[in-house]
Formats: C-alpha cells, structure tokens, sequence
C-alpha cells in the first residue's frame, strides 16, 4: 500500500478498521491556466483516518487553484471553480476505486 499519502507504516488491518470507522481515500484536484489552455489535474491519492479533516492536505491544491487556474479562456473560469469546490468539500471519493485496486487479483506473467 505504498504511495498513498497518510498511511505511513499502517498494517492492513489497521487500515481496514480506519474504513469501518469512517476512513477514506481521497484526491485533490487543481487546475492552471495559460491563455487558451487549461489543465484539471488530481493529487496523488490521500488517506483520511476516520474524524479526520482534509484541509490541510487540500491546502496546496486549492491555493494553486485558486491563483493559477484563473488564466485560461474559457476552461479555467468554469474548472477552477469546481476544483475549489471539491477541495473545501473534502476531496473526491476513491475509496471504492483504491480497494478495488488494490483487492484486484494480480496477474502474474509466469503462469502463462
């Protein structure tokens, strides 16, 4: 389960219990823009622990939303705003997506 920020040195089981009490996996999402161009983007995935708030961890995404997703006709004044949105709302959802990820039977190129 590496790469998945917030979860430094949980074992499974512990894992499992923060999801029964309410846990979650997260992205952020963040937005820049350039003229014409506009880019909607997602954090790497975030793991929340049950009670846990998410504002700290969204606060670099939002912020670069917030001063960089602006710029772009007319793709950035219709993505920042939902990307604001998302990040003070918590975040999206993967949770669903992750546990199936990492539940998926791994294929396993020896067996033919």
């Amino acid at each position: 389960m590496t790469g998945i920020h917030g979860m430094n040195g949980m074992s499974t089981a512990q894992v499992q219990d923060e999801l029964r009490r309410g846990g979650k996996f997260v992205v952020f999402e963040y937005c820049v823009s350039v003229l014409v161009m506009s880019f909607k983007r997602c954090s790497d995935v975030y793991f929340v622990r049950a009670g846990q708030g998410t504002f700290g961890m969204s606060f670099g995404y939002t912020l670069m939303s917030l001063f960089l997703g602006w710029w772009g006709f007319p793709w950035g004044f219709i993505y920042t705003p939902r990307c604001l949105a998302t990040n003070l709302g918590g975040g999206k959802d993967v949770t669903e997506l992750v546990l199936c990820t990492l539940l998926a039977p791994r294929y396993d190129p020896s067996l033919g």
